[in-house]
């Protein structure tokens, strides 16, 4: 067994044992990969001020978000095909998020089923949609989020049109994804990821097949999703999913500010700064560079959320220290998950976790709610000057 002490000793199994078709298909960007880039690099502006000789017993990495306890202010953020990176991954995740004590988000593009979530989990979940055209096909999903006792929906905004991914693309990398000669050879040299993915019977959409009217099949697949996403979105849109679940409401993909003040008066729980993880508008700025200016907007009016670039608990830690209340992370622990399965994404919540603790007591902190920006060390322009 390799020795775990970061997020890329994961990232590296995670790339040897995969099949490529689904590595690229979680660590990519869309166009020049610009903004996945920067989702990351950003992070590393960001300095931190090291404060000594104070008391460090008792310390704290216990928060709440949108009201739940949480034993660090880390979410599992959804990501499709997640069963396709180890066999039942998504369960596999759920299940270890759990017992650590963070929520998870189902994706509505997930292998598992949002029965398969509930029936292998005891706490609920958050589960994550699209707007969607289909009217009856939204109620009833969200009927059965309400059935599996999901605790709040995670609306996603960002993708009425989708970016262009180069190497998913290339790779055939579609719902259901195209087999090529070249992405079966690759398959056939990921020995124990095959013989696991042959021993479930979860391999197609199961949010989707046998409940979208005219998916019956993964072949019926491809055109359902091709018409599905609904490019006339507007707020009055989301309003009326907000109305259609009744509960709790996170809106996933705000990277302005003016967004964000929209989705507050929508009456949204929460919001979370997110560009997709660089995946849809390459060239806009990264998560962390947006946030600053949106906490400003809306800090005290709706509870702020980051995802997009979070690797390590530093990441965490400047992100709570500039005003959010919880981050997301995607790529973390999918690279845990195709490395180890639910092992592999308890390891990736443990790495952040104890890295998050230990920065924050050398930042002179005890508990993870008193990080703030005297903690920070943020470079003079860090939110870049524009023209108008």
């Amino acid at each position: 067994m390799p020795v775990i002490t970061n997020i890329q000793d994961l990232k590296r199994i995670y790339e040897r044992r995969v099949p490529r078709m689904f590595y690229d298909y979680a660590e990519s960007g869309s166009w020049t990969e610009q903004t996945f880039r920067e989702n990351t690099t950003d992070f590393d502006q960001i300095r931190l001020r090291q404060r000594v000789a104070v008391d460090m017993t008792g310390r704290t990495t216990n928060s709440q978000m949108i009201g739940e306890d949480v034993s660090m202010p880390v979410a599992l953020a959804p990501v499709g095909l997640t069963g396709m990176q180890n066999a039942d991954g998504e369960i596999k995740a759920a299940q270890a998020a759990e017992e650590f004590g963070v929520p998870f988000t189902l994706s509505t593009m997930s292998i598992c089923s949002i029965e398969d979530v509930a029936e292998h989990t005891k706490k609920p979940f958050w589960f994550q949609v699209y707007t969607l055209k289909d009217d009856d096909f939204m109620r009833r999903l969200l009927e059965r989020a309400r059935a599996a006792k999901c605790s709040a929906i995670v609306v996603t905004v960002d993708l009425q049109i989708m970016g262009q991914r180069h190497k998913d693309l290339k790779n055939g990398l579609s719902a259901p994804p195209k087999l090529t000669p070249k992405s079966i050879a690759n398959m056939m040299t990921k020995v124990p990821w095959g013989l696991e993915m042959l021993g479930t019977k979860r391999r197609f959409f199961g949010n989707i097949v046998g409940h979208a009217a005219g998916v019956d099949d993964a072949s019926s697949l491809s055109s359902w999703t091709a018409g599905a996403f609904d490019q006339s979105l507007d707020w009055a849109r989301i309003a009326q999913l907000k109305e259609m679940w009744g509960g709790k409401m996170i809106i996933k993909g705000i990277l302005d500010a003016e967004d964000a003040k929209m989705a507050a008066k929508v009456g949204a729980d929460a919001i979370v700064v997110s560009n997709h993880g660089g995946r849809q508008l390459d060239g806009a700025l990264s998560s962390i560079r947006m946030l600053p200016q949106i906490m400003d907007a809306v800090g005290d009016e709706i509870e702020v959320h980051l995802d997009s670039g979070i690797r390590s608990g530093q990441d965490v830690l400047k992100a709570v220290a500039l005003g959010a209340k919880g981050t997301m992370i995607g790529r973390a622990f999918v690279y845990g998950l195709g490395a180890m399965g639910k092992q592999g994404v308890t390891t990736a919540l443990d790495v952040i976790h104890k890295e998050l603790d230990t920065t924050m007591a050398l930042c002179g902190e005890k508990s993870v709610t008193d990080l703030g920006r005297h903690n920070l060390l943020i470079p003079r322009n860090f939110e870049g000057s524009w023209q108008d």
